[in-house]
């Protein structure tokens, strides 16, 4: 319940002592994600298989639900091909999930793939920049290198690199909701946007 105040325009305000509340809260999750993302790092099998599975059941259930509508959705357009990638799915997310070292390295594969593509266009597009061509030659170079990198060290990398992946978000999220509760404890909203 909000609780309000008068202030010296004669208007009413939110009460101050409702600011912080729940701050311990935001804290423990923040704790709670740090100590996850730090497990990751030391238990990167385990950390990939997780997630490799729980992406798998995803895409599996997903793959149920399309197939339904393409099934039972009377009327729609595109009855066949929520049917056809339903299926799809459902075979991707079975192999993912009863699979999960299949899973986990064509996850890194696609990961490997993208830093390449992604890199080439970087080098591509530093050659034409004016400014700044420098760093961004570096941003494409490095990527190709990383690219090269785990392609290199496959199927080691596929088995460590979506636990590295997932360790780094919960690490990263677990850092910003500790942030957040401390300045949430000293007064500010928590996650607020700068206005």
């Amino acid at each position: 319940m909000v609780q309000f105040g008068s202030n010296p325009a004669g208007g009413l305000r939110p009460a101050t002592a409702s600011i912080g509340a729940g701050w311990g809260w935001i804290m423990a999750y923040g704790i709670v994600s740090v100590l996850v993302g730090i497990a990751a790092f030391v238990w990167p099998f385990a950390a990939t298989y997780a997630a490799t599975v729980v992406i798998g059941t995803l895409l599996f259930v997903s793959g149920v639900f399309s197939i339904a509508a393409g099934l039972f959705g009377q009327g729609h357009e595109g009855r066949l091909y929520a049917v056809v990638f339903g299926v799809l799915t459902v075979i991707v997310g079975a192999v993912m999930v009863f699979e999960p070292a299949t899973g986990a390295l064509s996850l890194t594969l696609i990961v490997a793939i993208w830093l390449g593509v992604r890199g080439v266009l970087e080098v591509v597009l530093g050659l034409r920049m004016r400014r700044r061509r420098g760093l961004m030659i570096a941003l494409g170079v490095l990527n190709i290198l990383l690219a090269g990198f785990i392609l290199s060290t496959v199927p080691w990398s596929a088995l460590t690199l979506p636990g590295f992946i997932l360790g780094l978000s919960f690490l990263v999220g677990g850092i910003t909701a500790i942030t957040a509760a401390s300045d949430h404890r000293k007064g500010a909203e928590a996650f607020a946007i700068p206005g």
